[in-house]
């Protein structure tokens, strides 16, 4: 089931890169009320009686785009997608009142049978493909297959490659405007210090430390450099809501029973079709992790693009979902 790369005569040889599918608007949207303070935004899209998927954005904290509709075959796939607890068009926005990884997965099952979906497929990316594994081990059942990019387990280790000690040696300059907003006798725990600043009373103080975290992510996301940083990173809203909700959720270490706790409960999902999508030089959600979920899972497709960072828009990676979700409409 391991895709790997091609030597560099045989990639001439190989079929052109796939990509996106057309641009197609929702055929229905809507709030879903949670019962505990949340309403949640949710559009579906494709064909009304097609098979079933669920997209899960990124962050946490993120948002639905349209971009992310275009990764499946709008002839034969019945689209779901949904702003998270606090992001996009959820309401209220920006909110850490019950927002955990558990609730969240709450809401995957509500919005699932409030569109009358037996089992569907499920499609992630970086912290969508976190979201995705634990909706999974928690609930094999309704899960027909696994579609996974920028892999990431949301461990200690790779939070601190990134918000403390590893990805600013490849990033310094980045790194610089990272540390800025902190003093010096707080950069010892980074995401402590931001925790704090992202959840001040002044708003100020938030839209401060939300401006830089955010351009940290946004400067790192893709091998193309800056100018690939998603537009809303630049929206003070946008900023606010993605920094508070995601830094809540690490500093929480995503809620998790323990350290590790995906990979050590992946024995539940191994008989679910999987397919891993993962940029070599991503520096946001380094291969160690796809490559141990790959190890762990050895049942699902490891594809591994050895021209691609961590954005899901870069060609190869596109090539690689595409393929993906082409091939999980026949399960």
């Amino acid at each position: 089931m391991e895709r790997h790369a091609p030597s560099p005569d045989a990639a001439v040889a190989q079929a052109p890169r796939r990509g996106l599918y057309s641009d197609n608007e929702p055929f229905a949207a809507g709030w879903l009320p949670t019962g505990d303070g949340h309403e949640i935004y949710y559009e579906e899209c494709g064909k009304p009686n097609g098979k079933p998927c669920v997209i899960l954005h990124g962050g946490p904290g993120g948002a639905i785009n349209p971009t992310m509709r275009r990764f499946f075959d709008p002839k034969r796939w019945r689209m779901a997608l949904f702003d998270q607890r606090g992001c996009g068009k959820s309401r209220p926005n920006a909110s850490l009142d019950n927002n955990t990884t558990w609730s969240l997965i709450e809401d995957i099952e509500r919005l699932r049978v409030h569109l009358g979906v037996e089992r569907w497929t499920v499609f992630g990316g970086s912290w969508g493909s976190t979201l995705a594994l634990a909706y999974a081990v928690t609930h094999p059942e309704r899960v027909e297959a696994l579609v996974l990019r920028g892999v990431f387990l949301l461990t200690d280790r790779e939070l601190g490659w990134f918000y403390q000690d590893g990805a600013s040696y490849l990033f310094p300059d980045a790194w610089e405007r990272f540390l800025a907003p902190i003093p010096e006798a707080e950069r010892g725990d980074l995401m402590a210090a931001y925790h704090r600043r992202l959840t001040h009373a002044d708003r100020a103080v938030q839209a401060e430390a939300a401006e830089a975290w955010s351009q940290w992510e946004g400067d790192t996301i893709s091998i193309r450099g800056p100018e690939a940083r998603p537009a809303k990173f630049n929206e003070a809203d946008f900023a606010i809501a993605f920094a508070r909700i995601e830094c809540h959720f690490f500093a929480n270490k995503g809620f998790f029973e323990e350290d590790g706790w995906l990979l050590k409960n992946i024995g539940r999902i191994r008989h679910i079709p999987g397919w891993i999508v993962q940029g070599r030089f991503d520096v946001v959600t380094p291969m160690e992790s796809a490559w141990r979920l790959h190890k762990a899972w050895p049942e699902a497709r490891f594809d591994l693009i050895w021209d691609a960072g961590h954005a899901s828009t870069e060609p190869g990676v596109v090539d690689g979902l595409v393929r993906a979700t082409d091939q999980a409409f026949t399960v």
